[in-house]
């Protein structure tokens, strides 16, 4: 039987990689899992019921608040986890978790949810908004972190990737190969929702500055059409500011407020880019269509004129022109509902368990 180790970069919010971690776990019930800093009560039980072991990371002054201000220790404290007793290493991967020190007879799969973006595609717009102090740090360690995640990418086994939109990132960055298997997604949550719209549009997410958020309030400004703003980020106040009165701000909402919010949504509104993106998913689950940006991962789960209506370009005018289209459209709830199926927890435990069984064989054959 073989030993399986799963590694995540940090265990402190339950989004999206730690939502791949747990449908692991359930692959794997016997597994291990490694992180940098872990807090018990964020996490499901699913999860929590393992054995997880911490690095150093966890132990340092404020390592659980924060954890990432000590990215530049988090290679050095990956090469001291012991993995020698393992078959099988999974890293999870979009901060540092895949340069671990593999043992000769192991393979180690990488499911990568995205290159980390503060040494890559993002790094300028972090650099940006980082802190005086924190601009030094990164001026210093960012080429050595680069010259690390390269060479860590190079001790992988096998790549696999949340979304084309990544695995061609992969292969620009890294210059490897990825299979694509989509995240899970809890549909079944959804799936039960009656649809009722009540003649408002949703924006559900972090209110962060790449997420777009303020090109939604700018379009609703000008249309004067009604838009809810569902959850929490460091741009509320700006965006709370340059807002109309036809646009409304919930601030975080519990699970029941979020059914309610898809169940009577004319449409969500996804403005930013993202590696995969599962709010759109649960959206069309929801049987809600979905206006997004043409670009990322909304390309792949969202079908343009059947679940959704994608726009060209990041601007107002653009984003109001594809509401325009989508009220002269009869979209179908059913087709939403139909194409969220595809992004079900049940499809990834399948496709993942087949794919790293046949990877094993290879690699012991």
């Amino acid at each position: 039987m073989n030993r399986v180790a799963i590694v995540h970069y940090w265990l402190i919010n339950y989004r999206g990689g730690e939502k791949v971690v747990e449908a692991l776990s359930k692959i794997y019930p016997d597994s291990d899992i490694f992180t940098h800093v872990y807090d018990a009560e964020k996490m499901p039980e699913q999860i929590s019921r393992h054995q997880v072991q911490t690095t150093f990371i966890d132990r340092l002054p404020g390592g659980k608040q924060w954890y990432q201000s000590y990215l530049p220790l988090m290679p050095l404290a990956l090469r001291q986890l012991d993995l020698s007793p393992y078959d099988l290493i999974i890293s999870s991967e979009s901060g540092p978790a895949k340069g671990i020190r593999k043992p000769p007879h192991a393979l180690h799969i990488c499911y990568c949810h995205t290159p980390m973006r503060y040494l890559w595609d993002m790094a300028d717009y972090y650099f940006k908004e980082a802190a005086f102090i924190k601009k030094i740090g990164m001026k210093f360690f960012l080429p050595a972190l680069r010259k690390w995640d390269l060479w860590s990418a190079s001790q992988v086994d096998v790549f696999v990737a949340n979304s084309r939109f990544v695995a061609e990132r992969i292969n620009r960055i890294y210059g490897r190969e990825a299979t694509v298997i989509y995240p899970p997604v809890n549909v079944d949550r959804f799936m039960r929702l009656e649809k009722k719209p009540q003649g408002y549009y949703l924006y559900f997410g972090q209110l962060t500055a790449y997420k777009r958020a303020d090109l939604a309030v700018e379009a609703f400004n000008r249309s004067g059409r009604k838009l809810k703003i569902a959850g929490t980020g460091e741009e509320r106040k700006k965006l709370e500011a340059m807002a109309s009165g036809n646009i409304e701000f919930l601030g975080r909402v519990s699970d029941n407020e979020l059914d309610e919010l898809y169940a009577g949504a004319e449409a969500l509104v996804f403005p930013g880019i993202e590696d995969f993106g599962i709010v759109p998913v649960e959206a069309q689950a929801a049987g809600c269509p979905v206006i997004a940006l043409a670009e990322g991962g909304a390309l792949e789960t969202v079908i343009d004129r059947v679940t959704g209506i994608l726009f060209q370009n990041p601007e107002a005018e653009s984003l109001n022109q594809a509401i325009d289209e989508f009220e002269s459209s009869t979209l179908s709830s059913q087709a939403c509902k139909d194409n969220a199926l595809r992004f079900s927890e049940q499809r990834f435990l399948e496709e993942f368990s087949a794919f790293a069984q046949r990877q094993l064989t290879a690699h012991h054959s």
